[in-house]
């Protein structure tokens, strides 16, 4: 399998008509950290999945848009939006991030995990950085190469992993001028697929765009 074969709507659907559920549903606790002081608008969720952050966003008034390559992770979104009642905030878009331009602007645009390749890293980032409106907010959060145990590049190579200084230079021009307002490795306790307690850190990365 080809590294890109691994981010198709194809490869995806399949996973995830595999299992009732893959993920948690809660919202990644950093993002929670992260838009406390922001005021709701519009929001752009990066790859998401079954919709824990989207639908958490929208709970808190924001009008989000959930884009994934996945339709099969998208109707899960979708059911869960109606589900909760927030449909009226939820519009979920099929969008494959390696062709396809993202919606915009948003006064926050977030990506959780995605874990992406390092070839092409910095153009997706990039691409992701230009769906923020001005004054609007970029919040990047994956998984820092610090402490990441050695099976973690069995499904992903250490080049999918970077640090919060990284992402900041790959983004480069893309954020010349924005005010970098977090860029740090961040300690949590997390669980093993086998149960294990573990901590891992997480590089995050905040910038705000220039109005």
């Amino acid at each position: 399998m080809t590294t890109h074969e691994q981010y198709t709507a194809a490869f995806w659907d399949e996973r995830y008509r595999g299992s009732e559920q893959i993920w948690s549903g809660a919202p990644n606790a950093v993002l929670v950290q992260e838009v406390a002081d922001l005021a709701p608008g519009s929001a752009l969720d990066v790859g998401s999945g079954e919709g824990g952050d989207a639908i958490w966003l929208a709970q808190q008034g924001w009008r989000v848009t959930a884009i994934d390559v996945s339709q099969v992770a998208l109707g899960r979104v979708a059911a869960r939006a109606e589900a909760e009642g927030v449909a009226d905030r939820v519009t979920t878009m099929p969008v494959d991030l390696f062709a396809e331009e993202l919606p915009g602007p948003h006064d926050l645009v977030t990506a959780h995990f995605m874990q992406l390749p390092g070839a092409v890293r910095p153009r997706l980032y990039r691409a992701i950085a230009r769906a923020v409106a001005p004054g609007g907010t970029l919040l990047l959060v994956g998984h820092d190469p610090e402490g990441m145990p050695p099976e973690a590049e069995h499904d992903h190579p250490h080049d999918m992993f970077a640090t919060a200084e990284e992402l900041v230079t790959e983004l480069g021009d893309a954020i010349e001028g924005w005010t970098i307002e977090v860029a740090e490795r961040r300690g949590r306790d997390a669980v093993q697929p086998d149960g294990r307690p573990r901590f891992l850190y997480d590089a995050v990365l905040r910038v705000r765009r220039s109005r």
